[in-house]
Parts: C-alpha cells; sequence; structure tokens
C-alpha cells in the first residue's frame, strides 16, 4: 500500500468554498497514468495535479523545477490553470518551498509561479482565438444560451475552446441564470472541433469592483459539466477582450455558483500573467 499526500485547496480566491477546488498530490515518485487517473477520478474534482520532482538530489522545498501533470475524472488535459496555482501554493505554503519562482514542465511547457503578497503570478501562453460564423456552431449556441442573443462567436483551435460572447444588451443576470444542460450541450457539438464552451460578455469596469469581463465555463466532453473558475479558459478570454477593451491589465470575475477573481496582464511577448490567490480546505493522504 501507498499513502500518498494530498491537499485540497480552493483557488482564485481567499474564502474557503468559493472558488475553483483543486486536488494536489506531490509525490516523491512517478505513478502509472491509470493511477493517475483513478486517483483524479476517485477526487472527482475538475482537476487533481500530480507534483514530481525532475531532479532527484531536490527535495519540494530545495528544487525550483517539478513535472506537472493535470487530470480530470475522465482524461489528461493539457493546460489547467487554478491546479497551477494550487500546486504552487502547496508547494510554498507545505513544503516551504526556497526559490522565489517555481518552473512547472507540462504538456504546454514551462510554466512559472511567482508569489506576489498573498497571492501567485502564473506566466501563461495567450491563446488568440479567431472569428467564426456563429451559424456553424448554431446547435451549441443554443443549447447553452437559448434565445438570447450573441455579439460574436471565436473559436481557439489550438485549445478546442468556443467563445460565445453575449450582445452588450443582456445584463450579467442573464449569463449567471443560465441552465446549460451539460447533456444536451455535449450532444450538440460531436465534430471534435470544440472540447470546451467559454460564454462571456462586457463587464462594468466603472461599479466596484471593476470587473473588465464576466464568463462561465463548461467542458463536459472533458468530465466537466461546469468549472467554477478557469485559468484555461482566461488565456483565450484575456486574448479575446484585450483587443476589444484595448487594455493590457484588466480584472476578470468567472460568475459560476461558487465564484472567482482573475487579474489578467496581456505581455508584449505573446504571453500572459494570471494571478489569484488560494486557500486550503482540506490535508491528508489518499491510500492506493
Amino acid at each position: 500500500m501507498i499513502a500518498i499526500p494530498v491537499f485540497t485547496l480552493d483557488a482564485f480566491t481567499n474564502l474557503p468554498f468559493k472558488g475553483n477546488p483543486a486536488a494536489i498530490c506531490p509525490l516523491v515518485h512517478e505513478l502509472t497514468d491509470d493511477l493517475y487517473q483513478k486517483i483524479a477520478a476517485e477526487m472527482n474534482l475538475s482537476e487533481t495535479a500530480f507534483i514530481t520532482r525532475i531532479n532527484p538530489s531536490d527535495s519540494f522545498t530545495t528544487g525550483s523545477r517539478f513535472r506537472l501533470r493535470w487530470f480530470t475524472p475522465t482524461t489528461e488535459v493539457n493546460l489547467c490553470g487554478h491546479a497551477t496555482l494550487a500546486s504552487a501554493a502547496v508547494l510554498f505554503q507545505y513544503k516551504k518551498n526556497v526559490n522565489p519562482v517555481l518552473v512547472f514542465e507540462t504538456r504546454s511547457g514551462d510554466l512559472t509561479v511567482t508569489q506576489r503578497g498573498e497571492g501567485y503570478v502564473m506566466d501563461f501562453p495567450l491563446n488568440l482565438p479567431t472569428q467564426e460564423n456563429p451559424s456553424e456552431f448554431r446547435d451549441i449556441i443554443k443549447a447553452a444560451v437559448g434565445n438570447h442573443p450573441v455579439e460574436e462567436v471565436y473559436l481557439s483551435s489550438n485549445t478546442k475552446k468556443l467563445l460565445v460572447r453575449l450582445d452588450d444588451s443582456c445584463d450579467s443576470s442573464v449569463l449567471t441564470s443560465l441552465k446549460v444542460d451539460p447533456i444536451a450541450l455535449q450532444r450538440s457539438e460531436r465534430s471534435g472541433r470544440v472540447t470546451g464552451l467559454i460564454l462571456t460578455m462586457k463587464g462594468s469596469p466603472d461599479c466596484q469592483p471593476g470587473y473588465d469581463f464576466y464568463s462561465r465555463y463548461f467542458a463536459p466532453w472533458n468530465g466537466i459539466p461546469e468549472d467554477p473558475v478557469t485559468g484555461s479558459a482566461h488565456t483565450v478570454l484575456a486574448a479575446y477582450w484585450s483587443e476589444k477593451l484595448g487594455k493590457k491589465k484588466m480584472l476578470a470575475y468567472q460568475c459560476s455558483s461558487r465564484g472567482g477573481e482573475l487579474e489578467l496582464e496581456v505581455r508584449d511577448d505573446g504571453r500572459v500573467n494570471i494571478a489569484g490567490q488560494a486557500v486550503t480546505v482540506l490535508q491528508g493522504t489518499i491510500t492506493v
């Protein structure tokens, strides 16, 4: 029997039971892919992340470079923001890592996380979407937003995320009150072009706390009916809204039932800084 340490953290929030929960497992030795997937299914959160050392002479305290993999309850994914934030928080807070910056080797290349005040700043790729004809995605749009008016539809082919922007005439309550059936959503799109749906609308930067845009994210194709707060979706959202608003720095709110806040800064080198906080709600061991 192997006892594996596990932490559950709520990311992109400073309050328990808000933001997006992720399970984090720092591992002394690699496990099999099958076991990673079974643990993720058992944890049954949108993502479970596994941190392993790259250099055997490093510890979780002294090392500055680690391997990081993310699994949903059904599959391994290429990019995950909230579980990366939570992984860094575990290393800094519980493993007392001594380095100012941590580097994670992932399926999306090297991702760095830096401590900043009470939170963390992640250096992520920026995924610029391209405009699409809404009629090509008529079924998925209908399944998601019904008869509400849509302003634009964009697709990030790299991440397979479809971005649907609600018309500016819609109040934010339209987005928050949408009841999206994950089964109907999954059935509406079977081409393989889309594995995640972003619904978004312009925010109210003049009203406190001054959100530039709002969003929700659904990925039933990856076993996630609705993801509470999604870092990877904001690699697409940041690119889209930066261009539309003419801003490099933005404050975003993902208005799921749990809700979460992300600070974004689009950089000139084609990447994006995503900043947020994390709070621990569980610490223990899983026995396999």
